[in-house]
């Protein structure tokens, strides 16, 4: 069967110089390139597509299912505090999960939201866990 080696988002936004600067100068992304209309940014494995479509409906309005990524970090604890003190909206606050993960998770300007997760110490491995445990994020 054929391996899929990365993966990007695609998310629809209403401002793209706006999104750009809070994705860049916010969460840390690298803009890589820009096209008409499009941002091509990067954070480590992660990947993103940011589309001008000021008419798209806002994600704000889409309630729970707004969530389009969960990103495997190193240090949740860290990471969660460095976007406290930068003013990121917070969905869900840091916190140990029953399924073996340290997670929080974040609102964009868009209302597009991330959660970030770490595996904790003691957590048995499993299907989702073993795939982000050495950090690349296949």
């Amino acid at each position: 069967m054929p391996e899929i080696l990365s993966s990007t988002f695609v998310l629809a936004v209403a401002d793209l110089n706006a999104s750009v600067e809070f994705y860049v100068n916010t969460l840390g992304f690298t803009e890589d390139l820009r096209v008409d209309g499009w941002s091509f940014l990067s954070l480590g494995a992660c990947r993103l597509r940011l589309g001008h479509c000021p008419e798209a409906i806002p994600m704000t309005d889409v309630a729970d299912h707004s969530w389009f990524a969960y990103l495997h970090v190193r240090d949740a604890a860290g990471l969660y505090r460095e976007y406290v003190q930068r003013g990121v909206g917070i969905w869900h606050p840091l916190a140990d999960r029953p399924w073996g993960m340290r997670e929080f998770s974040i609102v964009t300007p868009d209302g597009h939201r991330i959660v970030y997760g770490q595996v904790l110490p003691e957590a048995k491995p499993s299907v989702e866990t073993d795939a982000a445990s050495d950090g690349v994020g296949r």
